[in-house]
């Protein structure tokens, strides 16, 4: 695939910037794309600019303001409090709809840059419950995309079937596991790197993180 063009789904924080070093490593051109939602923790937009401007990767911000009207959530309004999902519902941070909008959108850019793949750091393993990060939406979408455009576009979602440990065992296996520890953000509170360490997503990079040095001297195989 090295002569190949890729186009990664690119929010700045741990798992797409994950993806983004696995696409350099897997395709001969990569662009990235960002979704601008009015996202809560709008310095997301900014470190993936930085990320982007550092590894000279061409880096389209694209308006999904909509979304925000659409669907209100934790992720866009600070009037509602981040939480975890309870008796079965979805945490407060889920946008309806998200992912459906972002990669039909990526289809779109990947066939005006004449990408044929895209990339994404869905993951249905450490997944908060989310129905757009599962396997089976993600090839149902890829289908659509493909008859929608008469083209034939791959999605990749190498995190997949990764829990978190495994995440920055990758970002470790690829030479970046430093970068992607001090540089991405993750925190649902605007916190580069370490983050607040409270909020749900902070808990979980952080317990990732924890589990993975606990056995780097005996990797898992990824």
């Amino acid at each position: 695939m090295k002569k190949e063009k890729a186009v990664v789904v690119f929010s700045g924080g741990q798992d797409s910037t994950t993806c983004l070093f696995w696409a350099l490593e897997k395709f001969g051109e990569v662009e990235a794309v960002t979704f601008d939602y009015n996202q809560r923790h709008r310095l997301e937009i900014e470190c993936a600019k930085e990320i982007a401007e550092t590894f000279g990767i061409v880096h389209h911000v694209l308006d999904m303001s909509l979304l925000n009207q659409l669907a209100p959530n934790a992720l866009t309004r600070t009037d509602i409090m981040v939480e975890d999902g309870t008796n079965g519902e979805l945490p407060s941070t889920f946008v309806p709809g998200r992912n459906l909008v972002f990669l039909s959108f990526a289809g779109i850019l990947a066939r005006q840059v004449r990408a044929r793949h895209i990339v994404t750091g869905v993951c249905e393993t450490d997944f908060s419950g989310y129905p757009d990060c599962r396997d089976v939406f993600v090839k149902s979408l890829n289908v659509a995309l493909n008859l929608s455009m008469d083209d034939q576009f791959v999605i990749h979602t190498p995190l997949m079937w990764l829990d978190k440990a495994e995440t920055w065992q990758l970002a470790d296996d690829l030479g970046w596991l430093s970068f992607v520890r001090e540089k991405t953000l993750t925190c649902y509170n605007g916190i580069i790197s370490d983050g607040c360490g409270q909020c749900p997503a902070c808990r979980l990079r952080q317990n990732g993180l924890k589990e993975y040095l606990s056995f780097k001297g005996g990797k898992r195989h990824v």
